[in-house]
């Protein structure tokens, strides 16, 4: 929880929270979605949330890490083989703490859309990289099918649609401000 502390050192109670209610709602979508939410073809509806890293910061970064390591360990559920869940949910966690931090790097909470569309592609290409090596390793597959069925799940939900939920939070952000409908 070091990275959620303010520049005073200490905790916000708001910041823990929005990485508590992000970490549901990662892990709740990864658990309800299981059967497109697992496996080397797979389109992580859930992933969809990432892109919200670059705007909300560390509470983002540490919510869909967490969430990502609980929403892995439903695996099993979507019939992942058992030996596997663990490391899936480590290895998924690093790539959505990466890929995450990565994007809340590269736009730096800044509304500027070439900024934010660069970091839904960050967030791609490093689940791409770390997902699609260890899943197809793991399931026994051929490199190649990890990266392409990552990538191309990724692409839809994190570049798609992900970056669609993204300008709608900046759109209800802006409006909720201004006071306008």
């Amino acid at each position: 929880m070091w990275c959620l502390l303010n520049r005073s050192g200490k905790l916000e109670t708001r910041d823990v929270a929005l990485s508590a209610v992000l970490a549901a709602l990662y892990a709740g979508l990864v658990v309800a979605l299981a059967p497109i939410s697992f496996y080397v073809f797979q389109v992580r509806v859930a992933d969809a949330l990432l892109p919200l890293s670059a705007v909300l910061g560390w509470p983002a970064v540490v919510g869909f890490t967490v969430g990502c390591f609980l929403g892995n360990l439903a695996g099993v559920l979507a019939g992942m083989p058992s030996g596997t869940v663990l490391i899936d949910a480590t290895g998924g966690s690093f790539a959505n703490f990466l890929g995450c931090y990565l994007a809340y790097r590269l736009a730096s909470g800044s509304e500027d859309k070439k900024r934010l569309l660069a970091s839904t592609f960050a967030i791609t290409a490093v689940i791409t990289a770390i997902v699609g090596t260890y899943l197809p390793l793991l399931l026994g597959l051929p490199l190649w099918m990890g990266w392409l069925g990552i990538f191309l799940g990724s692409f839809v939900s994190i570049n798609i649609m992900g970056y669609l939920v993204l300008l709608a939070f900046l759109r209800a952000r802006l409006r909720s401000f201004r006071g306008t409908p």
